[in-house]
């Protein structure tokens, strides 16, 4: 029995590495979470077919780096992957409001769950977000991880990444947008499928307000 647990755990291990090895030099095909709201999306015609257009980090306007690390994540370019004061915090919260949660997940950590995993709010798959936060931060470094998030986080039903979103609700490349722009997509990051970039409601444009004014602090390199 210890034998195949040890097979199994040093196999997993194998794996798990050679496949986020993999990853730091291709473009990630499909996530489970495409594969996911397609097959949930189905209709008459067949599944739902996402937008996804992989782009360099040097093709992607820099505003599109500063908005997200102002919305999601502004100790990005410090953290080794977890912001544990922002954990805690999101506890706190959650502990007073047990029906309306909250995330205190770094970019790292979106981006280890959207590439690796399935969404969920399991231990077992907050655990494996954490190992591969670990694995990414180590072997990817921060311009890939940051590549990978623009360009396979949801941006809208069916749409993936700030290509796709860029021509679908702007119709220019993501290497153009504006400030505006770039923090009217990172608004709705937390909820894309709830809120549209198309037709922004005042929420929306309160939190692309603040988005604006947070990216003045923030300057990708």
């Amino acid at each position: 029995m210890y034998r195949i647990v040890f097979k199994f755990i040093i196999g997993f291990l194998v794996f798990s590495i050679a496949w986020v090895l993999i990853y730091k030099f291709v473009p990630i095909p499909f996530t489970f979470t495409m594969i996911s709201n397609s097959v949930q999306n189905w209709n008459s015609d067949g599944p739902i077919i996402w937008s996804k257009k992989w782009k360099p980090l040097d093709k992607i306007s820099k505003n599109y780096m500063n908005a997200v690390i102002a919305s999601e994540d502004q100790k990005f370019e410090d953290h080794h992957g977890f912001d544990f004061e922002a954990i805690q915090e999101a506890f706190k919260k959650n502990e007073k409001n047990p029906k309306k949660l909250r995330g205190g997940s770094t970019l790292s950590q979106q981006t280890a769950k959207n590439a690796f995993l399935w969404q969920g709010r399991s231990w077992l798959r907050k655990g494996l977000e954490a190992y591969f936060t670990v694995l990414i931060e180590i072997i990817w470094g921060k311009d890939r991880i940051m590549e990978v998030y623009l360009n396979i986080a949801e941006m809208g039903d069916g749409v993936y990444g700030v290509e796709a979103a860029s021509e679908k609700y702007f119709n220019k490349p993501a290497k153009n947008v504006s400030r505006e722009e770039a923090a009217l997509i990172a608004a709705i990051l937390p909820s894309p499928k709830r809120y549209s970039a198309s037709n922004p409601g005042p929420y929306i444009k309160r939190r692309q307000r603040w988005i604006l004014r947070q990216m003045r602090y923030v300057n990708w390199k």
